[in-house]
């Protein structure tokens, strides 16, 4: 993708039309970047009133891999670009839209249909690119998995479903009798495909990141690559619950993720915003997993960068300029639903605000789960270890309650 967009009228006829396929807390954010801009949005989700049906010029529920379904909505809404926010979506449609010139698929439809599945994603970067990466093996049964593990991967190892979102069905396996405990949980939280799994030997790393990854085009009309500033994260059962800003590295091991990061988002092309996750130890890098837009562990960027994920990813594909520069040290920590009800209600809003250097965002999800992300709290502070625990703190006074309560 090589041309610049004119942004025009938002509602009139010369609109600049980007839909998105995903409309969660991270579409939401997107969004209201876009709408800064003056852009017209669609968002698009498998549920109605998701967040970014709150926020977007107009809304559509479908299943979106449903390919005839998807179609159709692209066709009647014609959006100039189209944004995959999640990946559950019919891949193969948006290699058809792409190559008829209906729309420009972000960052490519060839990357969204990569990286929807970790098997396609881990033997481009392990087997074609090269990427250094954890041992690993895919299976189609429980059998099959038992044996791959005693004969190739050993214990302990990771088990994750090929499709699935922020972590879900992702298991750490100990022992023989996990085996098949993580097999029915990689079953329960995949996206798409029941039927098929990718176990990983045990990485023993000293923490993990994410590094943001931009490409976006320069006055020359020349896609440049940008990184921000290496992120850390927590994540329990692979779900991501804090993050910070910068994370410390050496600068041999900084120097290699950015390396890592380069090559393959400049294999999968395009423009926008790569969430790159990797593990490190010392002054070694191994890949770990890339998504083609905002990351979950990003958020934090919303108190701590210039310009945050979400704002970058609009910039970069509508060709603007970006910055990735950080602003102060920040972190973030996501404030759970703790109830199973719809329409809750949160207090200690105000308690939570007092916290110094802190904000909220409530995401606006209109069923809550126990372990469903509904919100996160962020701060700044002189460091990542001030900032961490002012981001804890101002989450923790964050009390869903019943709604009537």
């Amino acid at each position: 993708m090589s041309k610049r967009f004119v942004i025009g009228t938002p509602l009139s006829a010369s609109a600049t039309r980007v839909m998105l396929l995903g409309s969660g807390e991270l579409g939401k954010e997107v969004i209201i970047a876009l709408q800064r801009l003056g852009v017209e949005t669609i968002a698009v989700d498998r549920y109605p009133n998701a967040p970014g049906h709150q926020v977007a010029h107009r809304a559509h529920v479908i299943n979106m891999a449903d390919g005839t379904a998807l179609r159709e909505l692209i066709e009647r809404e014609q959006p100039h670009i189209i944004v995959p926010e999640i990946e559950a979506i019919a891949t193969g449609t948006l290699l058809e839209i792409e190559s008829e010139d209906l729309a420009s698929v972000i960052p490519t439809a060839r990357a969204a249909q990569l990286t929807m599945n970790r098997e396609g994603i881990r033997c481009l970067a392990a087997e074609s690119l090269g990427l250094p990466t954890s041992t690993y093996a895919f299976a189609n049964n429980l059998d099959e998995l038992r044996a791959v593990i005693e004969s190739d991967i050993g214990y302990p190892c990771i088990v994750k479903p090929v499709m699935s979102s922020s972590g879900k069905g992702q298991s750490k396996v100990d022992s023989k009798a996990e085996v098949e405990a993580a097999w029915n949980y990689a079953a329960s939280g995949s996206r798409v495909d029941q039927g098929r799994v990718i176990v990983e030997g045990f990485v023993c790393f000293d923490y993990e990141i994410t590094l943001l990854t931009v490409r976006s085009m320069n006055v020359d009309g020349q896609v440049e690559t940008h990184f921000c500033e290496p992120i850390g994260h927590v994540q329990i059962h692979g779900d991501y619950v804090e993050s910070w800003q910068p994370q410390p590295m050496s600068s041999v091991a900084l120097q290699c993720a950015r390396d890592i990061a380069r090559r393959i988002t400049s294999n999968l092309g395009g423009l926008g915003i790569f969430g790159v996750e990797l593990f490190v130890k010392n002054d070694e890098v191994w890949f770990s997993e890339v998504s083609p837009r905002p990351h979950d562990t990003g958020m934090v960027t919303m108190c701590s960068q210039v310009q945050n994920e979400f704002e970058l990813h609009a910039r970069a594909i509508l060709g603007l300029p970006v910055n990735t520069a950080l602003r102060a040290p920040g972190a973030s920590a996501v404030i759970y639903g703790q109830l199973e009800e719809k329409g809750i209600a949160f207090t200690g809003i105000g308690e939570a605000l007092r916290v110094p250097q802190s904000d909220l965002r409530l995401f606006g999800k209109p069923e809550s789960f126990v372990r469903r992300r509904m919100g996160v709290a962020l701060a700044n502070g002189i460091d990542t270890s001030e900032a961490r625990i002012r981001a804890k703190l101002a989450a923790s006074r964050v009390v869903p309650i019943k709604p009537g309560n």
